[in-house]
C-alpha cells in the first residue's frame, strides 16, 4: 500500500512540476509565438521556434526523408546584455523562395548571415539561410513575420527559359565599353565572356603567415555574357563581416539573387566572407546592380585591419 502511495505522490510530483516548467516560458516569448502562430518550447532560457516543412515531400537520391531528416527550419530567442533579445534561426526554402525570403528578412532590419545546401540530388533542391537579429521579443517577431508568411507561398515555379536560339549567348554583342565604365573598372574578354575582376588592395589579409591577395581569391568579380538586351551575370563578392548586410541589400534591390553566403578560408585575419550572385536582363542594369554592390565595399577597412 505505501509503494502505491508513493507511486501516486511521485505521479502527482511529477505532473506538478511539468505543469509548473511549461508555465515558465516568459509572457514577452509566449506573445512572439501568438504573433508568428507558430509553436515552439522554451528550455534553457532559450525559446525555439518550430518551422518544418511538413509542405514539402522530399527524396534525397531517390530516398524519401521525412520532414524531421533535415528540414525542419527554426528561429530561437534567448536574452542577452542590456535587456535585448538576440535571435538566430536556420530557414528551409525552395529555390524560388530564397530571394524574396532574404529581401523580406533585410527589409525589415534582419540580418542573413548565410546560404546554402545541406544535401546533393534531393528533390526538390532544397537551401537553408541562416538569420539573426537583436531587439525586443515584439520587435523581433514582427521583423521576421514577413519572411516567415511567404514559406510556403512561393509561385508555382521558375519561369521557363527561353528556346535557345533567343537566349543563347552571342560573342561579340555586349557593350564591353559600357561596362566597365558603369562599374568603373575594365574587364578581359575570354569567348562570349567578358569577365571584371577586383581585388581588394585595401584589406592586408593573412592567412598562416602568408599574404593574400587577388591571385589568391581575395576577389570581387562579374562574368557577362549574351548581348546588350539579353544578358547574363554570375559573380563573386568578398566582403568584410560589416558588408555582408549592405552589399546583400544593394544586389536584392537590383533584382540581382543571391545564390550563396559563405567562407572560402579558415584562419585568416580579417574574416571575409564571400557571396554568389546571379542575374539577367539588359547588360546595363546587370552591370549597375553590380556596381551597386561595389560601391558597398571598403568603406571601413580601417576598423578591419585593427582586428588583425
Amino acid at each position: 500500500m505505501r509503494r502505491v502511495l508513493s507511486l501516486i505522490l511521485c505521479v502527482i510530483c511529477y505532473t506538478g512540476l511539468a505543469a509548473l516548467q511549461a508555465q515558465e516560458m516568459p509572457r514577452e516569448y509566449q506573445e512572439v509565438l501568438q504573433a508568428l502562430g507558430k509553436q515552439g518550447d522554451f528550455k534553457a532560457n532559450v525559446l525555439k521556434i518550430n518551422i518544418p516543412r511538413n509542405d514539402l515531400k522530399v527524396t534525397v537520391d531517390d530516398i524519401a526523408t521525412p520532414t524531421p531528416f533535415g528540414f525542419g527550419g527554426w528561429l530561437a530567442m534567448t536574452k542577452g546584455d542590456g535587456g535585448a533579445h538576440v535571435m538566430m534561426g536556420d530557414l528551409v526554402l525552395l529555390e524560388d523562395e530564397v530571394n524574396p525570403v532574404m529581401s523580406a528578412l533585410l527589409d525589415n532590419g534582419l540580418e542573413v548571415t548565410a546560404l546554402h545546401n545541406h544535401f546533393f540530388w534531393e528533390k526538390p533542391r532544397i537551401f537553408y539561410m541562416h538569420v539573426m537579429g537583436h531587439g525586443k521579443p515584439a520587435d523581433l517577431a514582427r521583423m521576421a513575420k514577413p519572411a516567415l508568411d511567404l514559406i510556403g507561398k512561393a509561385p508555382a515555379g521558375h519561369p521557363p527559359a527561353p528556346p535557345a536560339s533567343s537566349g543563347e549567348a552571342s560573342q561579340g554583342k555586349l557593350n564591353t565599353a559600357q561596362i566597365a565604365q558603369i562599374v568603373g573598372h575594365q574587364g578581359e574578354q575570354n569567348g562570349p565572356v567578358y569577365k571584371v575582376t577586383i581585388g581588394r588592395g585595401d584589406l592586408k589579409l593573412t592567412e598562416k603567415g602568408a599574404e593574400i591577395n587577388a591571385r589568391m581569391g581575395l576577389n570581387t568579380w562579374a562574368a557577362f555574357v549574351g548581348s546588350d538586351q539579353n544578358a547574363a551575370v554570375a559573380g563573386d563578392v568578398a566582403m568584410l563581416e560589416n558588408e555582408v548586410t549592405p552589399v546583400l541589400k544593394a544586389l536584392r534591390k537590383n533584382g540581382l539573387d543571391v545564390v550563396a553566403i559563405h567562407h572560402h578560408m579558415i584562419d585568416s585575419r580579417p574574416v571575409i566572407i564571400f557571396l554568389h550572385y546571379w542575374g539577367k536582363g539588359t547588360a546595363e542594369k546587370l552591370a549597375t546592380g553590380f556596381k551597386a554592390a561595389l560601391d558597398q565595399l571598403g568603406k571601413q577597412t580601417g576598423a578591419a585591419r585593427a582586428h588583425r
